[in-house]
Order: C-alpha cells, then sequence, then structure tokens
C-alpha cells in the first residue's frame, strides 16, 4: 500500500509556490507515496499549471477555503478557522486518509490543531517539537523540546527523553541512543528542583541516559538526544541560526574586503560551497511534533522548495518506521517503572 501525505500547501512565507513545487519533486523520487495538496484549489492548480501537472490517481487536490496567517493566535485558528488548510490536513491524517501531515504554517497553531484533532499518545502529557542538528562527530544531535512547552514538569521531561529515544531508534536503527539533559553543568548538583527531579526520573526509566549535558555537548554531538523544556530549546535554536547567519556574512565581509582576499575567496570557493552546504539549515528543516497519535511535520516558514522537501522526507522516514508506535509501546513499558519513580522522586 502507498503512503499518502497531507500537504498544508497554504502554510509557510511563500505558499504554494514554494509547497506545491517541493511537492511534485518529492513524489517524483518515490514511486510509492502518494501526495495529497490541501488548499484554495485555483491557488494550487494555478500552479500545477505552471509546472505543466495534474491531478490523478497519486496526486489529488483537496479545497481548504480558509488560511491561518503566520501571526494568529492558535487559539482564534483552532476555534474559528476549521476549514484551514492547516486543520483539514490534520482531519486527514486523524480519518486515515493520510498517514501523515507537513505544514510551514503558524507553529503554535499547528500544535495545537494536531493536538485537538489527533489526541496524545497513552502516558504522553504533552507533544514536544523536535529536530536534529549537526554535530562535530558527523552524524546528528536530536533534541526537544524547542517551543511548544515553556513550562514543564520532570515527568514531562522524562517524557521527551522517551520520545527523543524512540525517535532515534526508529531513524537511526540504534538500539539503545543515549539520552542527556541539558544543564547548567554535568554535575548532578547542578540545575533547578525541575531538572534534578527530571534527572532522576530518566535514570530510573530503563533508557540509556548519559546525565547532564551542556550547550555545547549538542554540537560536539556527546549525547544522541539532547532534552530540555521549550524555552531554553527555543532560544538555544535561534541563538544557533543567529551564530550561522553572522558566520556567513563575516566570511563574506572578510573575502571581499580587497581584492587579494577576493582572489584568494574565488579560490576556496569549493571549500566555502562544501561548508555553505553542511551549514545550511535547509538541510535540516522538517521538525516532529512528537507524542500525538499521528505523524505532523513542521517545516520552517521561510523554507524554500529544497528545504520543504526535507520536510517531506522526514515525513516519509516516520511513516516508514512507525514512529508514534515505538513511542507508544515504549511508554507502555514504562509505565509501572514510572510510575515507581515519579513516587520516589516526591518522597
Amino acid at each position: 500500500m502507498n503512503i499518502t501525505v497531507a500537504v498544508d500547501c497554504m502554510g509557510g512565507d511563500h505558499g504554494p509556490r514554494v509547497t506545491v513545487p517541493a511537492a511534485l519533486e518529492f513524489q517524483g523520487r518515490h514511486q510509492g507515496v502518494d501526495v495529497v495538496l490541501v488548499g484554495v484549489r485555483d491557488a494550487i492548480e494555478a500552479e500545477l499549471g505552471k509546472l505543466r501537472a495534474a491531478p490523478g490517481a497519486r496526486l489529488r487536490v483537496h479545497p481548504a477555503s480558509e488560511v491561518v496567517a503566520m501571526d494568529e493566535p492558535p487559539v482564534q485558528a483552532l476555534r474559528y478557522k476549521k476549514n484551514s488548510s492547516m486543520r483539514v490536513a490534520v482531519n486527514l491524517v486523524k480519518a486515515g486518509e493520510a498517514h501523515a501531515c507537513v505544514s510551514a504554517g503558524n507553529t503554535g497553531a499547528l500544535m495545537a490543531i494536531s493536538r485537538f484533532v489527533l489526541k496524545t499518545l497513552p502516558g504522553i502529557d504533552r507533544p514536544a517539537i523536535a529536530t536534529l542538528l549537526p554535530n562535530m562527530a558527523g552524524g546528528f544531535t536530536y533534541v526537544l523540546d524547542l517551543g511548544a512547552n515553556v513550562d514543564c514538569t520532570p515527568e514531562q521531561l522524562m517524557q521527551f527523553g522517551v520520545m527523543g529515544a524512540m525517535l532515534v531508534a526508529a531513524l537511526e536503527h540504534r538500539e539503545r541512543p543515549s539520552v542527556g539533559l541539558l544543564n547548567i553543568g554535568v554535575e548532578d548538583i547542578k540545575g533547578n528542583d525541575t531538572v534534578k527531579q527530571a534527572a532522576e526520573l530518566l535514570r530510573a526509566s530503563g533508557l540509556n541516559f548519559a546525565g547532564n549535558v551542556e550547550g555545547d555537548d549538542i554540537y560536539k554531538g556527546t549525547t544522541d538526544v539532547v532534552v530540555c523544556d521549550g524555552f531554553v530549546g527555543n532560544v538555544l535554536l535561534k541563538a544557533s541560526e543567529g551564530v550561522i547567519t553572522m558566520m556567513v556574512g563575516f566570511l563574506r565581509q572578510e573575502f571581499t574586503r580587497n581584492p587579494w582576499r577576493m582572489l584568494v575567496a574565488w579560490l576556496a570557493s569549493p571549500v566555502r560551497t562544501a561548508l555553505r552546504a553542511r551549514m545550511d539549515p535547509g538541510r535540516y528543516n522538517g521538525a516532529s511534533l512528537l507524542g500525538l497519535r499521528g505523524i505532523v511535520i513542521k517545516s520552517h516558514g521561510s523554507a524554500d522548495a529544497f528545504a520543504f522537501g526535507r520536510a517531506l522526507e522526514r515525513a516519509l522516514e516516520e511513516v516508514s518506521n512507525d514512529v508514534p508506535q515505538r513511542i507508544a509501546r515504549r511508554m507502555a513499558e514504562l509505565q509501572p517503572r514510572a510510575a515507581l519513580a515519579v513516587r520516589a522522586a516526591h518522597l
């Protein structure tokens, strides 16, 4: 049976002029994938016409009359835009007509709608946003939460550890991925009470818990998964993006400072091209909304066709590797042990 991906074509800064070409290119790479383009029919069909493509057995257009704005309050989108492209795409996952949904739209609205429509898996209090970041070990570090939950309990941080570990186990095929807890120091005495209690729960969870890690450990590749609350995670992500932008800007300034440096820049162009490719955020686009009874992938709002295509690939990987089912099974196994650990942590 083919895998079906629902695409919110209206989300993001660019809408159908990015999402439609990306979806067609993605489908062209995967013969076993069906795509549902969700959004304003006229806008989608206009883009299909430009690309000389048409709906067919594996590609269909599902109309939605409303669009969630990028700055729209999540509650408003949830309550008053029930026929938005975002809501309709998530509904297709709920109805079993699609295996996954991908959207570049408003993050808060996507999380609110997905949680309301799909609900959370047993044992999961709140969904979390997870993404991967490149590290110096030649691989990736998976980090969560990146903004869905500003305030977290120790139990929720432990659940994030489980979800992150199952994501890595599924996508990277590692039996026992290591999990670290982001803190202001590696010593057990560091951190606030919430982080200290979360560490105790993670130690008792049966996960391969490596203890506390610091911010630079993410890029060193010290652990496969790094757990933090959404406030810290979002600041970490935005700061990382800012540093990359700054470094690229500095390099451009130095290489264009005089003719001699411009010649050096030309000679070093293969290195610069390779470095830019390794640091390109588009290569790592596609954040997972973990903990839901379905697969939802959030693309960066400013993503181009290449970056949005990476988010579509992420959705396909999660469907192919049964990520929600893995999380649900692991949480069921941990329920008795987690309950004992929670009671012990509160004594």
